[in-house]
C-alpha cells in the first residue's frame, strides 16, 4: 500500500487526525452552448461554486436530481475536465496550476467507477489486460508484477485469480462492477469518484456491492466522492452529504444531521421521497412545477418556484451557504426547521 491511503493508514494507528486529500474551493463549470451562426453562445453554468474537503478515509456523498451538476462536479474533481473558476488542491497541490509530469501524477491519485459496467470495459480485453492496463501505461512495473498485482487485487474484490483469462462478457453485472472497482484501485489512489456505481444493478446485488466499498475503505483508507440519488444508499456509506440543485450547493453537513434534521426544504422533500422500513416516517412532500432550466435559473433561490416555503425575500435574493445546526444551508428560512415541529422533513416520533 502507497501513497495517500498508506499515510492515512499510519495516522490511524497512531492515533493522529486524518488529513483532507481533496479541497475544493468555489468550483465552477460553465459551458457555452452554440444556439446558431447569428445567436450569441448562451452560458450553462453546470457548477455554480462548490466548496468541499474530503478526508482520507472518508465518503462524500453528492445527491440531487438528474441534471444537477453532480457528474460534472465529479469529472472536474477527477480532473477529466478543467473547472471554469475556482480552486482545487488533491494531496496539498494545486491540481490546476503544475507541470504536466506532476498533474500526471495526480490523475494517478484520482480514479473513477463508472455508472454501466457493461460499457466501462473494453469487451476485446481479458479481465487480466483490463486490470493491468493502468500499470503498464503510468508504472515501470514489469509484467510479472503486473499479472501478479491484478490476481491478488481480483481476490481483494472478491472474484477468484483464475478468472484474469475471462472476458467482461462472461461476468454478471455485480461482477463486472467489481472488476470495475478493481481496476479503479490498482495505482493505489488516493481518492476515487464513484458516479452511481450502483444504480444500475439489481437491490440485492447493490447491497454486496456497497459492502465491498465500504470493506475496502476500511482496509486501504481510500477516500470516495459518492455520486448518487439513492438516499438510501448514501445513508449507509457516506460520512457527510452534500445536497445540489441546479449546480449549487443546498444544504451540506454530516450525514447524522441532515438526516435527522434537514433545513433546506429541498433535502427535505428528498428524503420524504425516501421509502424506508428501519425509520419513523417522514411526513410526505409534494413539489409542483418542473426543474428550471439550466440555461435560465430563476432568480433569488433557485429552488424557490418549487418550494412551498417561499418568500419574497427567496424570490428576490440568492441565499449564500452560512452555518447553521452544525451544517452548510443556502436558505433564508433555515433557522425556521430546527423546531421538528415546524419540520417535515424530521422523521415522526
Amino acid at each position: 500500500m502507497t501513497g495517500a491511503p498508506a499515510r492515512a493508514a499510519a495516522g490511524a494507528a497512531e492515533g493522529t487526525a486524518t488529513f483532507d486529500v481533496v479541497a475544493a474551493c468555489d468550483l465552477r463549470r460553465t459551458y457555452a452552448i452554440r444556439r446558431g451562426a447569428f445567436t450569441p453562445p448562451a452560458l450553462l453554468q453546470a457548477v455554480g461554486g462548490i466548496s468541499f474537503t474530503l478526508a482520507a478515509g472518508h465518503t462524500l456523498a453528492v445527491v440531487g436530481e438528474s441534471g444537477c451538476g453532480k457528474s460534472t462536479l465529479g469529472r472536474v474533481v477527477a480532473l477529466l475536465e478543467p473547472p471554469t473558476t475556482g480552486t482545487l488542491a488533491i494531496g496539498g497541490i494545486d491540481a490546476l496550476h503544475v507541470r504536466p509530469a506532476q498533474q500526471r501524477a495526480l490523475r494517478r491519485s484520482v480514479q473513477m467507477v463508472f455508472q454501466n459496467p457493461y460499457g466501462s470495459l473494453n469487451p476485446r480485453k481479458k479481465v487480466g489486460a483490463i486490470l493491468e492496463a493502468p500499470l503498464a501505461i503510468n508504472t515501470d512495473v514489469s509484467p510479472k508484477a503486473r499479472a501478479e498485482r491484478a490476481r491478488a487485487m481480483l481476490a481483494k474484490v472478491g472474484l477468484r485469480p483464475e478468472h484474469v483469462d475471462r472476458y467482461p462478457h462472461m461476468f454478471s453485472g455485480g461482477q463486472r462492477q467489481r472488476i470495475a472497482i478493481a481496476r479503479a484501485l490498482m495505482l493505489d489512489p488516493a481518492v476515487v469518484v464513484a458516479d452511481e456505481p450502483v444504480s444500475a444493478l439489481d437491490v440485492s446485488v447493490q447491497a454486496q456491492v456497497l459492502n465491498l466499498l465500504a470493506d475496502l475503505q476500511r482496509d486501504l483508507g481510500v477516500a470516495y466522492l459518492f455520486i448518487s440519488h439513492d438516499l438510501a444508499v448514501v445513508r449507509y456509506l457516506a460520512h457527510e452529504v452534500l445536497v445540489m440543485y441546479l449546480g449549487l450547493a443546498m444544504e451540506q453537513g454530516p450525514k447524522e444531521r441532515i438526516f435527522a434534521r434537514p433545513l433546506h426544504p429541498y433535502t427535505q422533500a428528498l428524503l420524504a421521497a425516501t421509502p424506508t422500513l428501519d425509520a419513523p416516517q417522514r411526513e410526505r412532500i409534494v413539489l409542483t412545477g418542473e426543474l428550471p432550466s439550466p440555461l435560465s435559473p430563476p432568480s433569488g433561490c433557485v429552488f424557490s418556484p418549487r418550494c412551498p416555503h417561499a418568500i419574497d425575500r427567496c424570490r428576490a435574493e440568492r441565499p449564500l451557504p452560512r452555518s447553521v445546526a452544525g451544517r452548510e444551508v443556502a436558505c433564508h428560512r433555515a433557522e425556521k426547521f430546527l423546531d421538528s415541529d415546524d419540520n417535515p422533513g424530521s422523521a415522526a416520533a
